[in-house]
């Protein structure tokens, strides 16, 4: 194996470059993985989210290549999934279950991160988040088991009842998740909401029951005529901007739940209207990233044929075309999930 690997670095939205760097080393606790392939995520997209130069991409699965001394539950040639962030157990946030909003959590990362040709698992991820890939699971449906593990991770805390009506705002490759996954959590209609008509044709696919293009038609009186009149017991809103917030909060029914599945940027206020919510009851709920319990209970259902991620790749780049690669997933057009292949796309 050579001593220098090929890297694709994030500097600015608009400047990703191709760079050569040394294969990361590894002590006796650790373990060397080749990058077969690795997702690109849409929260890469926003500026403001990561602001120094870095490696591209964090949704990898990798085969072993090296080994510690003292690693013994691995053999070379493994195919592993592992999350690029882990946490601990022996803090105050890990014991209350909020692993991920443990400041720990966002120190442990993958060394140097997911597009690039090899890359170092610590003792710390290969103790808290590191997982044998069965042959069930393709390269290509590991590397959706970080982002839908974050899916996974939002729905649990939504509150799902048997039959309810799950809307979600926003059908990218997160809101299809959330549209896909849904309905194993008790939901009855799913509805999708989308500026795009070819993503509503993709969330049927993964299970809408219901579409509205609100910019074809009243989102909140489309929800009523197709819910007896009711808005949505559980609205979730993958979009990072304030319309797609408003949007989300003006179609929760009384007494139901709105889960923010993204971010807005740090310089943005959300106001209420504190009469309404009051007396709405409305539940609101956040969940950020995916910790090991969450991305466990993901490969499960993977294994099981529950989850179809294999049709949420749309695109395929090799790692010398990682700059048009990231230009399609900022444009957010006709893709979902764009994966990179650091050694070449596979035959």
């Amino acid at each position: 194996m050579a001593n220098m690997m090929r890297i694709a670095v994030l500097y600015t939205i608009d400047d990703i470059r191709l760079e050569e760097r040394p294969v990361p080393e590894i002590d006796q606790c650790e373990m060397l993985l080749k990058t077969r392939a690795c997702g690109l995520c849409g929260s890469e997209t926003m500026a403001w989210y990561k602001t120094e130069p870095k490696v591209l991409g964090h949704e990898p699965c990798g085969e072993v290549v090296a080994l510690g001394a003292n690693v013994t539950d691995y053999k070379i040639g493994d195919r592993v999934f592992v999350n690029h962030h882990v946490g601990r157990i022996d803090s105050h946030l890990s014991r209350r279950g909020h692993f991920t909003r443990d400041p720990f959590y966002k120190t442990m990362r993958l060394d140097p991160g997911g597009v690039c040709e090899y890359f170092k698992v610590t003792a710390q991820h290969l103790a808290m988040d590191t997982h044998k890939l069965s042959d069930a699971i393709s390269d290509e449906e590991a590397v959706t088991i970080e982002p839908w593990s974050c899916v996974l991770s939002g729905l649990k805390v939504c509150n799902i009842q048997p039959g309810d009506t799950v809307a979600v705002v926003g059908a990218g490759f997160m809101g299809q998740g959330f549209i896909h996954l849904a309905p194993l959590f008790g939901a009855g209609k799913v509805v999708a909401l989308d500026f795009s008509n070819w993503r509503l044709g993709k969330a049927r696919q993964f299970g809408a029951t219901h579409t509205i293009n609100p910019n074809e038609e009243d989102a909140v009186e489309a929800m009523r005529m197709l819910n007896n009149r009711r808005l949505a017991d559980t609205v979730i809103v993958t979009a990072p901007f304030s319309a797609a917030w408003a949007q989300a909060q003006a179609l929760v029914e009384v007494g139901g739940c709105l889960h923010l599945g993204a971010p807005l940027s740090p310089e943005t206020d959300w106001i209420q209207n504190g009469h309404k919510a009051y007396f709405d009851q409305i539940t609101i709920t956040s969940r950020y990233s995916s910790d090991h319990t969450d991305t466990y209970s993901y490969i499960r259902l993977l294994e099981a044929g529950r989850i179809n991620a294999r049709d949420a790749i749309s695109h395929r780049f090799d790692i010398t075309d990682s700059a048009e690669a990231f230009r399609m997933l900022t444009k957010a057009e006709e893709s979902l999930k764009i994966v990179i292949y650091p050694h070449g796309i596979p035959s």
